[in-house]
């Protein structure tokens, strides 16, 4: 062995002080292996045995890129076993015989407890340790039974784990990210959002209803054994796509793949230019060698397929319970009690903890308004001469809400175009998607900001359980709305009546009567600066995200208030405005540690595409 493979194999058993690397590593080395291959063996295998690591590494005698320091990711999984396992495995059959398949079908029946997270090779056994240390502190709290609630948008259907339990979970993975921090120096992300277990993602809507029913058949409310599974993937081929051959295959040329059945392939589809009809070029996960194969010799396999099992840790009471007894019984042979086994550094977890349960406000700008397509005149194109209201387009909301005053006053206050409404609900699904927690909304006046709020709960599940807090703190600078008086905005019982979940009991900063039209640009920013501190102060110890929908101008002027920032020169201020986009999004997380709070990036994607002009049949008709 050379000097300095001596010394890291030195440096490894030093850093583990445990036999069990060792034992499965010595073998290796006696094979004549090298140190850094040998762990990249047994890190691929899940450091199960030393002869499935040296399989694995004839196998990949000709792989390129052994030699490279590419790390495994790993990541650490919440799964159901017994009768609830079972269930969700039926749901998954018949899901995808009745429905065809969608993502969820792509991982097995799962929670997730943390972000994926990369761990040099010497260092994985320091992760097994880490998840017992974890799960020893937590299991006497587990709960025997975690609620499942389950919920249904026109994308994602799923279980969401009741707030009780979902902190006790929670309070594993951050004590499991602690502890890998310290002990293998890793950084790992615990799960921040709503607790769930996906049932059905990225489907077809008209196969919602089907599972729904099939859904319902799932009863959660049993006792179930809990099992915290740690995985690792190769980083490598994480957006590739997966496939299992089917059949044997000898290759013809130099260039392919050699095939056995059950072997995995991971295919780029970006780079399939070169290759023939009916042919494609991937890697061999078994050899890691890379090459033509002929398509119709494999099927297409589930992402989570490759991913390879390497520690787990199983909840029970029972064994909780034994164990507690066991303790006792030691203290009593001892002659004295123990006191209870409490964390090496429990501010570390507290720390991290509060990392976690940070409150938040998400700003939004309302969807695309009517007017902003159809110009200041589309009052106009869609009033009768008798001031009744009709769509002339499709991109007119198929009906408006009743006002006191008639149909004039929409002229100012404007609504949401169809594709206003659409972008509002496409918004809160990729939210609910995303898993964050709103926990209030506060919302302009202004009609087209209302009714963004409105779909967006309703895409959340919201609808009901969350009113609307209507705050004419946030709306509009005034200087930018036309005429000498404010625009007639809707009233709270308008709103009500027109079907908008709105608080009838909030006191907002400022009532609607204080807004002064054309107000100064200090007078603007003075207003939404109280506006946002008086919306975070409401319920001070609530963790969660506060919802702002509002005008393109909130997302600078509700925000720098919290990050501590000036006003911006009004001129760069309408610059700025300008480029936002409808349901543009800006994210703050309050950091308590630091007595701050800071912008980041917003839990969604942002939303883009084009125009679509209108179209006149008449310029088609021949002769015209």
């Amino acid at each position: 062995m050379a000097a300095g493979e001596t010394q890291l194999y030195a440096k490894v058993s030093n850093k583990l002080k445990v036999r069990g690397p060792s034992l499965l590593l010595e073998p290796l080395l006696g094979m004549g292996f090298p140190v850094h291959t040998a762990l990249k063996a047994l890190a691929a295998t899940g450091r199960k045995t030393a002869e499935e690591a040296s399989d694995w590494l004839r196998c990949h005698r000709n792989d390129p890129s052994l030699d490279d320091p590419i790390p495994q990711e790993y990541a650490l999984f919440l799964c159901p076993t017994g009768s609830l396992l079972e269930q969700l495995q039926e749901f998954w059959r018949e899901s995808k015989r009745q429905c065809t398949k969608n993502r969820a079908h792509e991982i097995f029946p799962h929670i997730t407890l943390c972000d994926f997270f990369t761990c040099e090779d010497h260092k994985v056994e320091c992760l097994y340790e880490a998840l017992k240390r974890a799960g020893d502190r937590i299991r006497g709290s587990f709960p025997l039974v975690v609620p499942l609630a389950l919920h249904s948008s026109i994308s994602y259907l799923g279980f969401f784990v009741s707030d009780s339990p979902a902190d006790v979970i929670r309070e594993f993975a951050t004590t499991f990210a602690m502890e890998v921090a310290v002990l293998a120096d890793c950084t790992v992300k615990p799960c921040a959002k709503q607790l769930h277990l996906t049932l059905a993602h990225k489907f077809y809507p008209h196969h919602q209803r089907t599972l729904e029913q099939l859904a319902r058949a799932i009863h959660p409310g049993h006792s179930c054994q809990w099992t915290a599974v740690l995985y690792s993937r190769d980083m490598r081929f994480v957006h590739y796509q997966t496939l299992r051959a089917l059949f044997q295959y000898k290759p013809q040329n130099e260039d392919e793949l050699t095939l056995s059945p059950g072997d995995y392939i991971f295919v780029d589809p970006t780079q399939q230019e070169e290759t023939s009809e009916g042919w494609v070029i991937g890697t061999s996960q078994r050899t890691g060698c890379r090459g033509f194969l002929p398509e119709n010799y494999t099927e297409q396999a589930n992402e989570s397929d490759t991913w390879v099992k390497h520690r787990t840790y199983t909840f029970s009471l029972a064994m909780d319970l034994i164990s507690r007894k066991d303790g006792e019984a030691s203290s009593r042979r001892n002659g004295e009690p123990h006191p209870p086994q409490t964390p090496r550094d429990v501010s570390s977890i507290q720390a991290l903890q509060a990392t976690i349960a940070r409150k938040s406000v998400l700003v939004v700008r309302h969807g695309e308004r009517v007017d902003q397509i159809f110009g200041k005149s589309w009052l106009q194109q869609c009033s009768t001469p008798d001031g009744k209201y009709y769509r002339p387009d499709l991109n007119f909301p198929c009906s408006l809400p009743r006002r006191s005053s008639g149909i004039k006053d929409f002229e100012n206050d404007p609504p949401l175009s169809s594709c206003g409404i659409f972008q509002s609900r496409m918004a809160g699904e990729a939210l609910l998607d995303s898993g964050i927690r709103i926990t209030s909304v506060f919302t302009s006046p202004a009609l087209r900001c209302v009714q963004t709020a409105k779909h967006i709960l309703e895409e959340l599940k919201l609808e009901k359980t969350i009113k609307i807090r209507v705050e004419p703190g946030i709306f509009e600078w005034t200087k930018w709305e036309s005429g000498k008086t404010t625009p007639t905005l809707m009233t709270l019982d308008e709103l009500q009546e027109a079907g908008f979940n709105v608080s009838m009991d909030y006191r907002p900063a400022f009532p609607l009567a204080s807004l002064m039209p054309a107000e100064s640009y200090d007078e603007y920013v003075n207003r939404c600066a109280v506006s946002v501190g008086w919306i975070t102060s409401i319920r001070p110890r609530d963790v969660g995200v506060i919802l702002i929908v509002g005008h393109g101008s909130a997302l600078d002027s509700c925000t720098r208030p919290l990050l501590g920032l000036p006003p911006r020169d009004s001129g760069d201020f309408a610059q700025l405005v300008r480029k936002i986009p409808s349901l543009g999004m800006c994210f703050c997380e309050e950091n308590k540690e630091e007595g701050k709070w800071e912008l980041v990036n917003p839990p969604v994607k942002t939303l883009t595409h084009g125009s679509n002009s209108a179209f006149n049949w008449r310029n088609w008709v021949p002769g015209s």
